[in-house]
C-alpha cells in the first residue's frame, strides 16, 4: 500500500523491477543513476524523479548517494477526483513515458515531509495513514511549486481522462474499444475523444494504441518472452497481427526491436 526505502538500501531494485505502485525518488546528497523503461536518468542532490505505476526501473549506480524512495498505490492516494488530478498535475506521474528530473532544492519541505512520512510509517501512531496521505499531497504541491518557479508551463489534467488511462493500463490482456471505456466511466465516446485531444493531442483510440505499444516495448525490453508470448499477453489472438500493429506504430517489427536492444 505505502512504504519508504532509504538510499542506499539493499531493498533498492538494482536488478530491475516493475510494481503497481507510484514511486517518488528524492536524492538528498550525492548523485544516483537509475534506468526507467530503457532510459537512464541522473538525479543529483536536491532533485526528485517520479516513476509511474507499471514502469520498469532499476538503480544503476547509487554510490555515496543518500535519499528516500516513497512508493504508494493508486488506491491508497486517490480518494477522490482532487487527489487523482493532483497526482498527475504537471505530468508528475505521467502515463506517456515522460519521466523528468525536477529541481526541488528551493523547496526544503519536500525532504522534510518525506522524512516525516518515513517516521510515521515506522511509529504507526494514531491515524498515521491519514497524516501520511496529507503529507504526500503537500509534497506534490511543493514539487508543482518548484516547476512553476522554474518557469514551466502549468498542465492541469482532468480526473475523467486520468481514470480512462488507468482503466486501459489495468487490463492489457483484453483489447477494448473506446465504447467499452466510455460505458465503464459513465460518459460518451465523444467526451473521451474531446478530453484526449485536449490533454494529449490524440484521439481516444490513439491513446489506447499508444499505451499498448509502450507496454509491448517494456515486455520486449525487459522480459525473456517471445514475440508470440508478448502478443498473447496484450490480448492479440494473432501474433502476425500484433507484429503489424507494432511496426505500424514504431516502424520496427517486434523482433527487430528485440535485436536492437540486444545489439
Amino acid at each position: 500500500m505505502i512504504e519508504t526505502l532509504n538510499i542506499p538500501s539493499e531493498a533498492l531494485p538494482v536488478g530491475g523491477r516493475r510494481i503497481k505502485k507510484y514511486l517518488l525518488v528524492w536524492c538528498s546528497a550525492g548523485t544516483l543513476d537509475l534506468e526507467i523503461d530503457g532510459r537512464t536518468f541522473t538525479v543529483p542532490a536536491g532533485h526528485v524523479i517520479t516513476i509511474t505505476s507499471g514502469q520498469f526501473h532499476k538503480f544503476r549506480d547509487v554510490g555515496q548517494a543518500r535519499g528516500i524512495v516513497l512508493q504508494f498505490t493508486y488506491d491508497f492516494f486517490c480518494k477522490d477526483d482532487t487527489d487523482i488530478e493532483l497526482i498527475f498535475h504537471n505530468g508528475l506521474f505521467c502515463h506517456f513515458d515522460q519521466n523528468e528530473v525536477i529541481d526541488v532544492s528551493a523547496q526544503p519541505l519536500v525532504g522534510a515531509y518525506l522524512q516525516s512520512i518515513a517516521a510515521e510509517l515506522q511509529e504507526r501512531a494514531y491515524q498515521y495513514l491519514t497524516s501520511v496521505h496529507a503529507k504526500i499531497k503537500l509534497i506534490l504541491v511543493e514539487i508543482n511549486r518548484a516547476k512553476v518557479r522554474l518557469g514551466e508551463e502549468i498542465w492541469k489534467p482532468n480526473a475523467l481522462f486520468l481514470k480512462f488511462l488507468e482503466l486501459i493500463r489495468a487490463d492489457f490482456q483484453h483489447s477494448r474499444p473506446v465504447k467499452y471505456y466510455a460505458g465503464r466511466l459513465g460518459t460518451t465516446e465523444l467526451q473521451l475523444n474531446e478530453l484526449s485531444k485536449l490533454h494529449a493531442g490524440k484521439t481516444a483510440q490513439q491513446i489506447i494504441h499508444g499505451l499498448i505499444v509502450s507496454e509491448a516495448k517494456r515486455l520486449l525490453y525487459y522480459e525473456a518472452h517471445s514475440v508470440k508470448e508478448v502478443a498473447y499477453a496484450l490480448g492479440f489472438k494473432d501474433p502476425f497481427y500484433f507484429s503489424n500493429f507494432f511496426k505500424r506504430h514504431t516502424h520496427l517489427s517486434p523482433q527487430a526491436f528485440k535485436e536492437q536492444i540486444e545489439a
